[in-house]
């Protein structure tokens, strides 16, 4: 019974689908904001979930105001998205300028492993301001980048400008891939995204770890 929950709640937490069955368009927004601000949203689908309200935009949309136009409920979600990244963003910058140095000296959990906070400020060292935008894109990355540009103090009009074009581009991409490659699909093949989201979700998983696992294991095999 135990392993039964267990493996129920682990596969419903990576399952974009149960958020909006059952928190809609306002628990989207919670899950953009804790994974861009919050350094225990990690592990929350961002991209996944996105890319699945562009399917279900439309209801999503009514919510809040249907606008009875596919593409405006893609442009209202877009927005109040956009809107909770960038806060996210934000709140995770000052988080690190506040705090970001005494993270180093805490011990690992469960929720908190300090390699990742290594790996991002790395990262986001390496690739300078350009970080923040990229890094939208990249699991686990997009969770510590901002927390980093807050411990190494970049400047707060860099950051704000960076912040806000990486989140337009992040979230319209997703929204807008998973609304209109649903309808080519439908339209091209009768091949409806709606009924394997599964496999939908497994691919952009794959796809957006990629860069991160391949630098990984690329870096350990140049320490041997």
């Amino acid at each position: 019974m135990h392993q039964l929950l267990l493996d129920f709640g682990l596969r419903e937490l990576l399952n974009p689908k149960f958020y909006i069955d059952n928190g809609g368009l306002w628990l989207l927004l919670f899950i953009v904001f804790a994974e861009t601000g919050l350094f225990l949203g990690f592990f929350l689908p961002g991209d996944s979930l996105l890319f699945v309200a562009g399917i279900f935009s439309n209801s999503l949309a009514a919510t809040v105001y249907d606008t009875h136009s596919s593409f405006l409920n893609l442009l209202v979600i877009g927005a109040l998205a956009i809107a909770a990244g960038i806060l996210g963003n934000t709140f995770g910058y000052f988080f690190g300028k506040a705090i970001g140095p005494a993270m180093y000296n805490w011990r690992d959990r469960m929720l908190f492993k300090k390699k990742y906070l290594y790996e991002a400020h790395e990262f986001f060292e390496k690739h300078g301001v350009i970080a923040v935008v990229f890094a939208r894109f990249l699991p686990f990355i997009r969770t510590f980048a901002p927390i980093a540009a807050g411990i190494v103090d970049m400047d707060k009009k860099k950051f704000g400008f960076f912040n806000i074009v990486g989140c337009i581009a992040w979230v319209l991409s997703m929204l807008f891939a998973g609304h209109y490659l649903n309808q080519f699909c439908k339209s091209q093949f009768n091949f409806d995204l709606e009924k394997h989201l599964e496999v939908i979700v497994i691919g952009i998983v794959i796809i957006t770890t990629a860069p991160v696992l391949i630098k990984v294991f690329s870096g350990k095999k140049s320490t041997v």
